[in-house]
């Protein structure tokens, strides 16, 4: 499932993932005679990770076709170079969090990635919602560059700000406080304003679910469309949510 669009806005970028993978692994599917087909019930649609969902589940599929002994590390560096195929220069986060799932704490080195597993200890309930518009993260990626580049003591300043929301965020989740998570993504978002990151679309769904009680709300992935998240702490301001979003957005989940 895609929303629509999808596929064929993505297309050239998806052929260049998969072969991305295909050259990492060394793995000729012609020569061994060999279809590849995606399927599954992921939605593909900008900011929920499915690209990368996409380059990890080829590398796993491969190896356990051909049981060719794939250990998970060596899956991610294998979805992390598909991932240049749709972002460029990817952070590497999407494909770790779709190779060894659960929640994750992920930071970026001029190394190896340093992440770490993170324990819920009460439900976090959401709700997603798409703009129904698909974004270039090669050119969103490229623009946020290039502000970096123009103004670096400007991006050096929030980057400050964001580090202090991710330690507040990661407090709140580790003692279970939804009404201080709910305001991290609230701040969060802030941020993504500032880098010109947002829309009109995902503007007006932040704000219907706010209004509909959820505790914080942000854009979420590449941005300038994509999805929309919103944290709801019932079961009942979670439909509620769900209900008002279902007015605004083609595809609510």
């Amino acid at each position: 499932p895609a929303i629509p669009g999808y596929k064929v806005k993505k297309k050239d970028e998806a052929n260049v993932a998969i072969q991305n993978v295909l050259t990492h692994l060394k793995f000729d599917v012609k020569e061994r005679g060999m279809v590849v087909t995606f399927g599954g019930d992921l939605c593909a649609v900008s900011g929920i990770g499915s690209s990368a969902a996409q380059v990890v589940s080829l590398a796993r599929g491969l190896g356990l076709a051909t049981s060719l002994p794939l250990s998970d590390d060596e899956i991610n560096a294998a979805g992390y170079e598909g991932e240049k195929g749709y972002h460029g220069t990817p952070s590497g986060i999407d494909n770790t969090a779709s190779t060894f799932g659960g929640l994750l704490k992920f930071q970026r080195t001029d190394g190896d990635p340093i992440f770490t597993k993170k324990k819920i200890i009460n439900p976090i309930r959401i709700v997603y919602a798409s703009t129904g518009i698909t974004a270039s993260t090669i050119q969103v990626v490229a623009d946020v560059r290039a502000l970096k580049e123009a103004n670096p003591e400007w991006f050096d300043g929030l980057m400050g700000r964001y580090l202090k929301i991710l330690e507040q965020g990661e407090t709140a989740v580790d003692t279970g406080d939804m009404e201080l998570l709910g305001k991290m993504m609230d701040e969060n978002h802030v941020l993504c304003q500032e880098l010109t990151i947002t829309c009109k679309e995902s503007e007006d769904l932040v704000l219907a679910a706010r209004q509909a009680g959820a505790l914080g709300a942000k854009m979420t992935g590449t941005g300038r469309g994509g999805l929309v998240i919103a944290l709801t702490p019932t079961v009942e301001i979670q439909n509620k949510v769900e209900s008002a979003l279902k007015n605004l957005a083609p595809q609510v989940w």
